[in-house]
């Protein structure tokens, strides 16, 4: 079908259809977003892969041309994009500065230093005596379209940062936005349109489930960000084509502080990172686990911060803690709470819905007298809660932070930092960090992915880009006979050569070893 054809019947397909998007903030509309329907997906597709074909033949240089235009484009176009995320999610503008438009340049940048050298050509000697005649070598072959379905807590890190290593392995993209968020992800088409990439390259489609669904069923890849429970729907329906799938799903992330931490890092690193973008992060600090000899130290020091930081709408980078963006996560914040404090434990600040704000602002929290009998422990909350027990000593934290069916970011705090490295190693955790948290995810130089129920793959890094293609390998003929030795037709000569062969190969060597 051509792209003019497409076209006709996307005209033909079009719907008045849509869906409102509102800010979380102030709880007033900002958008009427069209509902993109399975058919409508299916000619996105199909336009994803007619821009495929071209794309695919062009050099990684000339690629990474296009990819280092819309990173001069982002900049140029910086406030536009911090309006617009934290119009969608409520959160602090500097969250969607260092957090999301600092993300996707660093992503650009890093494979497009990186991308030749990680698909190259890989080329292998033959050890088989019979092959000595042939060469081999392996390629890294684009795809075609992947499909990326996107969360709502980095609507801008999370789709056009997840976006770069495909688009520099040579595939297009469809990307599906979360309908609580996808303003984003439309102003991210606008910004590949001023870096004039070729034409449905990168492409949105916007809508609830049945959208992420036809994206599923039509496209050649999928990258999925979300909850565990949609991650196995995802993957189920995958299942169905056997096409390959990416998983980062969701964490109860541990945070172990022992005695002889340094206290006003460790205090100052759990607020920040079980509250950064109001706790909405999968890395989020969501439990913590301090040792009882400095557990009341750290917890006056905790509680002492939460109670200074400034939460509101923000206008002038004037605000710490911005609202949620959905109400179904304060409804699960508020459950959890409950659950917690009927079962014994204690609330020293916060606990409730900031009624002096307008929208979906939960308080930041900080609760004592926890244990894993409490969702709060093991459930993942995905909200402002900073959640502490205390502990005897390290074997009991790492035995607590492995007690979970989440594995994605874990964090160690200590002064030693040899016995920080062995308890890293203890820790059932994709990634795990030592007197630090959150900011690994910066680092696009390794995997980031989650074991047990947090994910399946990983993004950045090698990783990052070549999950993107399928590895083909190529194996050459050098020299031109006419028949090789070993094809039709058969005889008892050659079977009577190749015996011998083996005898010297293989027997011969093991009776050898066997010598004293």
């Amino acid at each position: 079908m051509s792209t003019s054809q497409l076209d006709q019947e996307a005209t033909a397909l079009e719907s008045k259809k849509t869906f409102e998007v509102f800010n979380p903030a102030t709880a007033q509309k900002i958008a009427d977003v069209p509902m993109v329907d399975a058919d409508e997906v299916k000619i996105a597709v199909a336009r994803g892969r007619e821009a495929f074909e071209s794309w695919r033949d062009l050099p990684i240089s000339k690629r990474a041309g296009y990819l280092k235009a819309l990173r001069d484009v982002i900049l140029d176009s910086k406030n536009e994009i911090i309006e617009t995320i934290v119009s969608e999610t409520g959160k602090a503008k500097l969250e969607a500065l260092s957090n999301e438009i600092l993300y996707v340049c660093t992503c650009i940048d890093y494979y497009v230093k990186n991308a030749e050298s990680f698909l190259r050509d890989r080329y292998y000697s033959v050890g088989l005596v019979l092959l000595k005649t042939k060469r081999i070598h392996t390629s890294y072959i684009p795809r075609g379209v992947v499909g990326i379905i996107g969360p709502w807590n980095f609507p801008f890190t999370l789709t056009l940062g997840e976006a770069v290593p495909a688009l520099m392995a040579g595939n297009a993209v469809v990307l599906k936005p979360s309908e609580f968020a996808p303003l984003s992800a439309l102003l991210a088409v606008k910004l590949c349109e001023r870096a004039r990439f070729p034409k449905h390259l990168f492409q949105v489609v916007t809508g609830y489930g049945t959208t992420a669904e036809a994206l599923i069923d039509y496209a050649d890849q999928i990258s999925f960000t979300g909850s565990v429970s949609t991650g196995k729907k995802v993957m189920a329906r995958a299942a169905r084509s056997l096409k390959p799938v990416t998983l980062e799903l969701g964490g109860k992330d541990p945070m172990i502080v022992l005695q002889d931490a340094n206290l006003e890092r460790a205090a100052n690193g759990a607020v920040w990172g079980a509250l950064a973008n109001s706790g909405q992060i999968c890395m989020s600090i969501e439990r913590v686990y301090v040792e009882e000899g400095v557990a009341d130290v750290f917890i006056d020091r905790v509680v002492d911060k939460v109670k200074r930081l400034r939460q509101g709408i923000d206008q002038d980078y004037d605000v710490d803690v911005g609202s949620m963006t959905t109400p179904r996560q304060v409804e699960i914040v508020e459950d959890q709470i409950a659950d917690a404090v009927a079962k014994g434990a204690r609330i020293l600040v916060g606990g409730k819905r900031n009624a002096r704000l307008p929208g979906l602002f939960f308080e930041p929290t900080v609760m004592v007298n926890v244990d894993h009998s409490m969702k709060i422990m093991t459930e993942e909350t995905f909200g402002p809660v900073i959640p502490i027990m205390r502990i005897k000593d390290e074997q009991e934290g790492v035995r607590l932070a492995n007690d979970s069916r989440f594995g994605l970011v874990a964090s160690v705090w200590t002064r030693d930092k040899r016995k920080g490295q062995a308890l890293a190693r203890r820790l059932e955790s994709g990634s795990v960090c030592v007197n630090d948290c959150l900011v690994n995810f910066l680092t696009t130089e390794v995997p980031f992915g989650g074991v047990k129920e947090s994910g399946w793959g990983a993004r950045h890094g090698e990783t990052g880009i070549q999950k993107y293609c399928f590895l083909q390998s190529v194996l050459e003929d050098r020299i031109g006979l006419r028949r090789e030795i070993n094809w039709f037709p058969y005889s008892k000569k050659f079977s009577s050569l190749l015996s011998r062969l083996l005898r010297i190969l293989y027997h011969s060597r093991i009776l050898q070893k066997l010598r004293p």
